[in-house]
């Protein structure tokens, strides 16, 4: 099940703030414009959708978003942001649905916050199962950085302005691709502590698993532009569909 742990009711209240500082608010546009080209039947379900970042401009664009997310706080700023847009509490790891979409999605790092093997692939089989016949999975996952760990640890700074800056403290666990962190939000005087878990994946895993479940790679790129994916990326796009029999 995703670590609630980074979804509690203080990142709530501050993740526009969050996102914004993080360049994440910047690239939804872009973000939207790629996945419209693969909602051609008009219909799409965000796996974490959280407060619409993503799932309210494309909804503009005509697709009708759905979304699932397991916090009660951010499906409550969506329900503030767009009434239009159907979502519910769930598991992203064990979820079915009815209805079968033309596009599933799951962006920002979301599936890496699926804390094992079993969970990120019981994800990939339920996304599998949403699908249209000609339909596809679209997976935004940051690119594994491990240099500088030093006897599992590592401590970086990511950000810092005139008002803020984040701290980031990490313990790396190798054999179960663990990484457990804490992001420290200096802002004038006060400091926020936001906990996270993630297992991390390399692309190859991504695409060894999507087989497992019946997806075959139909493209990746290196950014929402549909720039190349690379050696030097710090993240990848991957675009799947249900294996040809």
């Amino acid at each position: 099940m995703t670590d609630k742990c980074i979804y509690d009711e203080n990142l709530a209240s501050i993740y526009e703030q969050f996102t914004r500082l993080t360049g994440k608010i910047a690239e939804a546009d872009e973000t939207a414009t790629f996945l419209e080209r693969f909602s051609s039947g008009r219909s799409a379900l965000e796996l974490g959708i959280g407060n619409g970042r993503v799932a309210v401009p494309l909804s503009e664009r005509g697709v009708k978003v759905e979304g699932i997310d397991n916090s009660d706080n951010m499906l409550k700023l969506l329900a503030k942001r767009a009434d239009l847009i159907k979502a519910w509490k769930g598991d992203i790891s064990d979820f079915s649905s009815e209805q079968r979409y033309d596009l599933v999605y799951c962006i920002y790092g979301t599936f890496m916050l699926l804390f094992t093997r079993e969970e990120q692939i019981a994800c990939l089989r339920s996304a599998k199962a949403a699908l249209s016949e000609k339909g596809f999975l679209v997976i935004e996952l940051r690119v594994p950085a491990l240099d500088g760990f030093v006897s599992g640890h590592k401590i970086t700074t990511t950000l810092v302005d005139h008002e803020n800056t984040f701290l980031r403290a990490e313990v790396h666990d190798p054999l179960n691709q663990n990484l457990v962190s804490t992001l420290l939000w200096f802002s004038g005087t006060s400091v926020r502590r936001l906990p996270q878990r993630i297992r991390y994946v390399y692309h190859q895993e991504l695409d060894t698993m999507a087989q497992c479940v019946g997806l075959e790679l139909a493209e990746r790129w290196g950014d929402w532009t549909t720039g190349a994916f690379t050696d030097v990326s710090k993240r990848h796009i991957s675009v799947y569909r249900p294996t040809s029999l």
